[in-house]
């Protein structure tokens, strides 16, 4: 599932913009002024932004300016109303992807949406292809088959990347234990069940298990 989140202090038009999305099957978490979006975006993996410039608090492009100052590179498409060049500008300056300007249809909104996701998701930069088809971006944490993000848990993708960044190898359970839970008190049976999580979200054969020797991820 894409998680969206969507800033705007317009209740109704946040509204129709929600139900709209979510009837494509997109998740959103909607906010009506700035502060809580950003907090929203710190504590959340969104798949993509949709801001309001003009919202309480922190304001849409204080907000973009905090986003990639942060080293967050979520696509971001602002919704506004202003049709100034100079803010246009000062936008894309920031770090905006893509602007769509008030009032909009909401089938240029789904485009616009997809095509951001897709420039996102898609690209081969940094993207390492595995078996069955998965493919996961070291940069972005993502791991996705026929273009299709799996969702998984933090820790579940942490495992995934050391896994893949150990590809071809077995790693032990003693070395998952060091490296992806830092050696925090855990038992080995909990890992093995965050190995089954990602089983059950993948292929019963994404993960290799040998005895003595450990877990890995194949070429």
């Amino acid at each position: 599932m894409i998680k969206i989140l969507l800033l705007e202090d317009d209740f109704l038009y946040k509204e129709s913009i929600k139900e709209f999305l979510e009837e494509l099957d997109f998740v959103v978490d909607d906010f009506d002024n700035g502060e809580d979006a950003l907090n929203a975006i710190f504590e959340t993996k969104y798949d993509l932004l949709l801001l309001d410039i003009r919202v309480p608090k922190i304001d849409g492009f204080s907000l973009v300016k905090y986003v990639r100052e942060s080293n967050i590179d979520t696509p971001i498409i602002i919704l506004t109303s202003l049709t100034d060049i100079k803010d246009l500008s000062h936008g894309y300056t920031l770090g905006c992807n893509d602007y769509i300007r008030k009032p909009f249809d909401m089938i240029e909104l789904k485009h616009r949406i997809e095509q951001q996701i897709k420039n996102y998701f898609q690209s081969n930069e940094d993207c390492i292809t595995l078996q069955f088809g998965y493919k996961f971006n070291i940069k972005k944490m993502v791991l996705s088959v026929d273009n299709v993000i799996v969702e998984l848990s933090q820790k579940e993708l942490e495992l995934v990347a050391f896994l893949v960044q150990n590809r071809g190898f077995f790693v032990s359970i003693e070395s998952l234990h060091e490296n992806v839970w830092e050696n925090k008190e855990i038992s080995y049976a909990d890992i093995r069940m965050c190995i089954k999580r990602v089983r059950e979200k993948t292929n019963n054969n994404f993960i290799v298990t040998k005895r003595f020797l450990g877990y890995k991820i194949e070429k």
